[in-house]
This record gives C-alpha cells, structure tokens and sequence, in this order.
C-alpha cells in the first residue's frame, strides 16, 4: 500500500506522493485521467535519482484528496485543476519548481503558469497540447471521433457508465489510447483504486461537460476562468512530450503551438508510445525532463 503524505489548501485535504524530501530541487509531477499519481512512479525515482525532491499529487476527485467542504460544488473545470496546484505549491512553501504534468495534470500545470507566470522554473507538457481548452476550438473530424467519450459522457447514458461501471468505463480508455499490450493488469488495479474516491463521477462528469459548455462553473473560479481565455501567453520554459501513437488526442493536436510561449520551446514526440509516455516510456520522459531542465 503506497503510504501518501497530506497539504491542505482552501478547498482540498490533498494527497501527494513523494521521493527523495531532501532533494535540492524539487519537480511536481501531475497525473491525468484516467490514471492516479501512481503512474509517475518510474519517472519519479529517475528524477529522485538525479537529486530532485519529487512530490505527486491526486487530483481533486481522485484517491485521497478531498474536499474540506461538504456543500462545496464538485467542480472539475479545468481552471479549478490550476489553482489547486498553485495553492498545492503555496501549502508546501515549494520554490520555483520544475512542474510537469499528463492529460488533465498537464492541463492544470498550464493554467497554473497562465494564472501564476513565475509559478516554477519550468513547465512539461504530456500527451496535450496547450491552448485547448476553449469549447469554440476547432478540431478535425478524426479528433472529434477520437472525443467520443467526451460527448458521452454530456448524455444521461454516459452519467450512467461513468458512476456505477467507471471501471469498464475507464479500462475501455486505457485499451484504446494507446498500443495493445502496453500495461499490466496490476498497473490498471491501482490506478483504478483512485477512482474509488467518493467524489470521482461528480468531478469527471462536471470536468468534461464545463469544457464545452454543457455546464456552469463554479462562480468561485469566474476570475480565474477570465484569466484563462483566450488562453494567455506562457512565459516558462516549455517542454511538450507526445507520443507518436495516441489515439487520444492526435500529435497533430499539439503542433504549432509556438505562439503561446515567449520562452524556450521545444516539441518532441515519442515514437511507438500512445497516450500514456510517463508509464510506457518512463526512461524517455525523466531524460527528456532532465535534459531540458539542464539537470541531465
């Protein structure tokens, strides 16, 4: 049983992961969906190995992280994922961080740099590619089909999979975004057992029907959802890693994305790999993080 240390911020009670606490520097690696902080595990001791101090936090929803409040709204809008993070960093008293994150964590790590420019040293972007957040974006075809379970889950059919056979649901995700054979079956088990949050289905639901409209935010992030469109020019360092093989979003999806970034740039897609780098490809993912970070 993986042992997860706890930081509370204004709204959450959140568990992270760590390695290596007396690291000299410090990465914050963030998960997607549907994964748990888990995932980062290889790619976390690689950075530990070279001397950084490497915290993974759960998402709002996912494994232990809750909400201090009862009545508050389960909001999954991806605005709400950005200020948790800057908040997460702020509880931990965490200087200039290296922040890389996967899927919706790569979502949140760009709103936290959008909303806070010197929020860390330097930003990692996996499997997404930044300044697709905004529900009037357009998409070709292919990605419009590869969003199925987006539009799935606007519809009371979808509510149904995603709260009473999210493991079905989610395995379906994993077997599909990526090559065949890719993962062991403990390796979805854990992930999985994030899900079992209590507030899972209301944040997932709400998280991808907030991303294009079908549903209000919560007014507690109305400023920082101003912030955030039209999605702000990044100032850090920006490092996107795609794998050449997702079927999830398209590599394409994450091409010409210079004009977002005022600073360093650099794209790199990962031959063979799907959706999931950090797990099918985690020497890859830490030697890029390191390399770029001038720490390898």
């Amino acid at each position: 049983m993986t042992a997860y240390h706890f930081a509370r911020t204004s709204m959450l009670e959140i568990g992270y992961l760590e390695w290596n606490p007396r690291g000299a520097r410090t990465a914050v690696l963030v998960h997607g969906w549907p994964d748990s902080p888990e995932g980062w595990r290889a790619v976390a001791a690689q950075l530990a190995g070279a001397g950084f101090r490497v915290l993974c936090p759960a998402l709002r929803g996912f494994g232990p992280t809750r909400f201090r409040d009862g009545a508050a709204m389960r909001s999954g809008q991806l605005a709400a994922l950005g200020r948790d993070l800057l908040e997460f960093i702020d509880a931990l008293g965490l200087e200039q961080p290296v922040v890389a994150g996967h899927d919706w964590g790569a979502r949140a790590a760009a709103n936290a740099f959008g909303l806070r420019p010197l929020a860390g040293s330097h930003l990692a972007m996996l499997s997404v590619g930044y300044g697709t957040n905004d529900p009037q974006q357009a998409i070709s075809l292919q990605q419009a089909r590869n969003y199925w379970y987006h539009w799935y889950m606007a519809t009371p059919r979808g509510q149904r999979s995603v709260e009473d056979d999210r493991r079905a649901f989610t395995r379906l995700m994993w077997d599909t975004w990526s090559p065949l054979g890719w993962y062991e079956e403990k390796d979805f088990d854990e992930a999985a057992a994030a899900f079992d949050n209590p507030d899972w289905a209301a944040v997932v639901l709400h998280s991808y029907r907030h991303r294009w409209g079908f549903a209000a935010g919560d007014p507690a992030y109305a400023e920082d959802e101003r912030a955030l469109q039209p999605a702000p020019v990044l100032a850090a360092p920006a490092l996107v890693l795609h794998g050449g093989r997702d079927t999830c979003n398209q590599p394409a999806s994450s091409e010409g994305r210079e004009r977002f970034f005022s600073g360093r740039y650099v794209r790199q897609v990962l031959d063979g790999v799907g959706h999931f780098p950090q797990r099918e490809a985690p020497e890859a993912v830490a030697a890029a993080i390191l390399r770029f970070c001038g720490a390898g």
